[in-house]
């Protein structure tokens, strides 16, 4: 039975998604860095204060975090060797064909359209920046989820970005805007 003092809020949730993603080796800054390698040469006058702004944003939706802390128990699931076989080991040699964690990451860019899906497939492939360390497995821990995750997150703020960013172009222009969410 669940009591008022283990029931999970927003706030909460929101700490927790922040605090594993740091515990894991991965900083705001890093997914920012990768928001400005995808939308950098589109925006020159582009910041990695305002990617780190558009990565926050998309770290409050609560499909986010969702995606993340489950990602993130499955790998630390398979990294201790609590997963039954043979998943234990799909997840633990980031077997090619499983992909059910691609599917969990793509979940997060639904919420802002087709662009997350192309910067997504770009960024999946190339792994620069943190994806490249979270995909060596040097360092003993397991990222077979958190890779793809955060290059989700960094694929949806890129494409939340060139959203505010066209949203923004109209309104000076004095286009009626778009039914976009936020």
């Amino acid at each position: 039975m669940q009591t008022e003092q283990n029931v999970a809020t927003e706030d909460s949730i929101h700490r927790t998604t922040l605090d594993w993603l740091r515990k894991r080796g991965v900083r705001l800054e890093d997914i920012a860095d990768l928001v400005y390698r995808l939308q950098g040469e589109f925006y020159p006058d582009l910041s990695l204060a305002e990617c780190t702004y558009h990565v926050e944003r998309v770290l409050q939706k609560r499909e986010v975090q969702n995606a993340v802390l489950t990602g993130i128990q499955l790998d630390l699931l398979a990294e201790k060797k609590q997963l039954l076989d043979p998943l234990q080991h799909l997840i633990f040699q980031d077997e090619s064909l499983y992909g059910v964690d691609e599917i969990l990451a793509t979940s997060i860019l639904h919420i802002y359209g087709s662009i997350g899906m192309t910067n997504y497939g770009y960024i999946d492939r190339v792994k620069p920046g943190i994806l490249g360390r979270l995909n060596n497995k040097e360092d003993g821990q397991i990222h077979t989820f958190l890779d793809d995750l955060v290059g989700a997150i960094a694929a949806a703020a890129a494409a939340r970005l060139s959203h505010s960013r066209k949203r923004a172009q109209d309104r000076r222009s004095g286009k009626p805007p778009d039914d976009l969410t936020d």
